[in-house]
């Protein structure tokens, strides 16, 4: 299955809340999993400390409304 390949923005989201935390500032290729390990491995790089962060969260689509506040 590949619903993020091609899309514009790509998130990260909080398993429990479903709060956006971060947006994916580039355009992404490949299959879900390689998309999924390249957003979550620029999440790290970005802040180092989000480790256990990274381990309650999801890479995912973002709403219409996100969409729009992150053009």
């Amino acid at each position: 299955m590949n619903k993020f390949n091609g899309v514009e923005k790509l998130g990260i989201r909080n398993k429990e809340t479903g709060k956006l935390i971060a947006v994916y500032p580039k355009k992404v290729e490949g299959t879900d999993e390689e998309i999924s390990k390249t957003v979550k491995d620029w999440y790290y790089r970005q802040h180092c400390s989000a480790e256990d962060e990274l381990l309650n969260s999801y890479v995912d689509l973002l709403t219409e409304n996100e969409f729009k506040e992150h053009q």
